[in-house]
């Protein structure tokens, strides 16, 4: 078998991507196709960081009229229902799994402490991590980007519903054009939808590549890890 490319990675989940086809709550079918994907990835010794959106319950800008840091802690909760739904599943195939939160709840998860991470990680455990950051203003993406620099991850994988980056949405325009490369630079000067600019910014100062691909077809976690060409390298 090939040997992984990655040692430790930042695997960013869309809350989306948990709904499948219904678009709202949590689909347990993708769920468990995750978490075996996740599991793979532990058997060849990849270390693995995982950040979930909320996006399938509750996003900051879903709550018009309601005050803005209100509304975004109101999602920072819904990524911790994903979490657990996440570390359930991983839990019932036998992948030990922690979440921690950047904001305290105990009684459900660890509070957010960087060695502790670092350490579950050393030690094989698949680290949720919930919350966000813990502040409003601030999206899953930057705290998928500010995990993985803390935790020193490798790459960011970014799995979304498309399979890398383009030019325009290829789900409204035909001719949208994939790129196959960028840099962090080129991202932030055309404005592309890869992830907020904060989180790409971040990318790029702590020079931290990042992988968008697809989480549509089953397998692409692992052929990412492997180095095969799938998605778009976002780099320095």
């Amino acid at each position: 078998m090939n040997s992984p490319k990655y040692k430790r990675i930042m695997l960013k989940l869309s809350g989306e991507a948990l709904a499948g086809e219904g678009g709202f709550g949590i689909d347990f079918e993708v769920t468990n196709r995750i978490a075996e994907e996740i599991k793979e990835l532990v058997e060849m010794g990849v270390e693995v960081g995982a950040v979930v959106g909320a996006g399938n319950i509750w996003r900051g800008r879903s709550g018009e009229g309601m005050d803005r840091t209100t509304a975004d802690y109101m999602g920072m909760m819904a990524t911790c229902i994903n979490a657990l739904a996440l570390q359930d599943s991983l839990e019932n195939i036998g992948v030990n799994t922690r979440v921690q939160t950047a904001i305290e709840m105990k009684e459900v998860a660890e509070p957010y402490i960087r060695r502790r991470a670092m350490r579950h990680l050393e030690k094989g455990r698949v680290v949720i991590f919930g919350a966000g950051t813990g502040n409003p203003y601030f999206s899953t993406d930057t705290a998928a980007a500010l995990r993985a620099a803390e935790i020193e991850a490798d790459i960011i994988l970014l799995a979304k519903k498309v399979d890398g980056v383009y030019d325009k949405d290829p789900h409204i325009h035909a001719d949208a054009v994939k790129f196959s490369r960028m840099t962090h630079l080129e991202v932030l000067e055309k404005g592309l939808q890869v992830m907020d600019s904060t989180a790409a910014s971040l990318c790029m100062d702590n020079n931290i590549p990042i992988l968008v691909f697809g989480l549509d077809k089953p397998g692409n976690i692992k052929r990412a890890i492997l180095g095969e060409d799938i998605g778009t390298i976002v780099s320095k």
